[in-house]
């Protein structure tokens, strides 16, 4: 009987640079099902452990702003830009009603329509 290969799974290595935007899961709270186990944060920097000779990131958490040192990259996923911006991006724009637009594409409006009004289209 023929040996069939095994097949796993490889996660790809991603390297971030300070000022990047990420998702991060503190897995020992996540296991335990305790609260506030996923955070967004911004790299501030990378660094090598001395022993593991693992890349490790210090991140500051965008919600309390506290700084977490020694973060393992296994449990931080990239928030892209497109991705934060995907609500604005697809906004209804000829909806008379912005209650039907997220804040953010709201606010996204009022900025521009405070500082220069000429840039949006004409209304018709």
């Amino acid at each position: 009987m023929a040996q069939q290969p095994q097949i796993q799974a490889v996660q790809p290595q991603t390297r971030y640079i300070k000022g990047d935007f990420v998702l991060f899961r503190n897995v020992e709270r996540f296991w335990l099902g305790k609260p506030g186990h996923t955070f967004v944060g911004r790299v501030e920097r990378s660094w090598t452990h001395v022993d593991t000779g693992k890349v490790l990131y210090d991140l500051t958490e965008l919600g309390s702003l506290s700084y977490r040192a020694g973060i393992d990259p296994d449990y931080m996923r990239p928030l892209s830009a497109a991705d934060a911006m995907h609500d604005i991006d697809t906004a209804p724009l000829g909806e008379p009603d912005t209650g039907a637009m997220t804040p953010a594409a709201v606010a996204w409006l009022r900025q521009h329509l405070v500082q220069d009004s000429s840039t949006l289209p004409v209304r018709r």
